[in-house]
């Protein structure tokens, strides 16, 4: 077979790194607010003629082989597809990657491709795993490539799509679709890239291991990016989009407080000069410390918005809000030499 993957990526919109486990566990009520977008992570299998394995990354131009799924364990380049198709066994294929957002954009590419790769490579082996199951091995391979704990919220937009919330409790992770009509927001959002790619792992690790240390200051601010995301997933369900933008704005500077380097000064120009060309509110994508950042405004702002980002120095990146998750399509194919 020949095997076409592809998963969005999301606009974290509220309660980013919340969901680390145990985080969450020191906050109820906590959950975190995103959107699928447009831009997707895409991957690619054709069967080889032998039992050889090939992953190529078209965006980094990486290319890895491998004689054995055994030789992909502890690989460094391409260290997560490598995982991945050590995990799945993989014999006598070839990857191909690529992803439509910007390297290090805070916009969950990796585990978008992580969703898309897991999903290719299940439909591979003729082996169906369920959702949960999909879920579950994303999450700890990626803990195993990037050796850090990650969170559980980016890899179900880029499972389902749509604009949802993601509840953390005791009981487990749910994922529930938010009564929000995507084209209203999408006409009241502007997303671009900083120009600056970043590590969430590490900067989310950080925060992440101040909390459980004891830091009051870093518990505070989590009780009250909790309390944010409560509010604004009310006002999103309500279409009051003055009061999401307000919400977006409170977040962010929240979210300044967990960590030096989470804002730069390009950054916080950028953001600064959205504000006066209208947004209501705006803030970092993802851990912070670069990648990409949104706005919202009123929509007949959104041209100055847009105008006013790109004019200090960020690019616009165009975007839907994506009602379509995992995406496979399979067709038969003559192998690969």
């Amino acid at each position: 077979m020949h095997i076409d993957a592809s998963a969005p990526t999301r606009i974290d919109l509220a309660g980013g790194t919340l969901d680390i486990w145990p985080l969450y566990l020191f906050h109820d009520g906590a959950q975190t607010l995103n959107a699928a977008i447009s831009l997707r992570a895409r991957c690619s299998i054709r069967p080889r003629a032998d039992r050889r394995i090939v992953i190529v990354s078209d965006d980094t131009g990486l290319r890895v082989e491998a004689d054995h799924w055994s030789d992909l364990r502890d690989n460094r380049e391409l260290r997560l597809l490598g995982r991945l198709l050590h995990y799945f066994q993989a014999a006598g294929i070839e990857v191909h990657t690529c992803c439509d957002s910007p390297f290090g954009a805070g916009i969950a590419g990796s585990s978008a491709l992580n969703i898309a790769v897991c999903g290719a490579l299940a439909a591979w082996s003729r082996k169906p795993r369920t959702d949960e199951a999909l879920l579950q091995i994303a999450m700890n391979v990626e803990a195993q490539a990037i050796d850090v704990p990650t969170g559980v919220q980016d890899y179900r937009p880029a499972l389902y799509g749509g604009v949802s919330a993601v509840e953390l409790g005791v009981d487990g992770v749910r994922r529930v679709e938010l009564t929000v009509v995507p084209e209203e927001l999408e006409r009241r959002l502007v997303l671009a890239y900083t120009n600056a790619s970043r590590n969430s792992g590490i900067n989310n690790w950080e925060v992440t291991k101040r909390h459980i240390d004891g830091d009051a200051h870093v518990k505070a601010s989590f009780g009250r990016i909790r309390d944010i995301a409560i509010a604004m997933r009310a006002a999103l369900e309500n279409g009051d989009w003055a009061q999401v933008g307000t919400h977006i704005a409170e977040e962010w500077e929240n979210r300044k407080r967990l960590a030096p380097g989470v804002t730069t000064p390009e950054i916080d120009t950028m953001l600064a000069a959205a504000a006066r060309a209208g947004a209501r509110g705006g803030k970092v994508c993802g851990a912070g410390g670069g990648g990409c950042l949104f706005c919202l405004g009123d929509p007949q702002d959104v041209p100055g918005i847009r105008a006013a980002l790109e004019q200090a120095g960020a690019r616009l990146l165009d975007f839907r809000i994506e009602r379509r998750g995992l995406v496979l399509e399979t067709r038969a194919a003559a192998p690969v030499a």
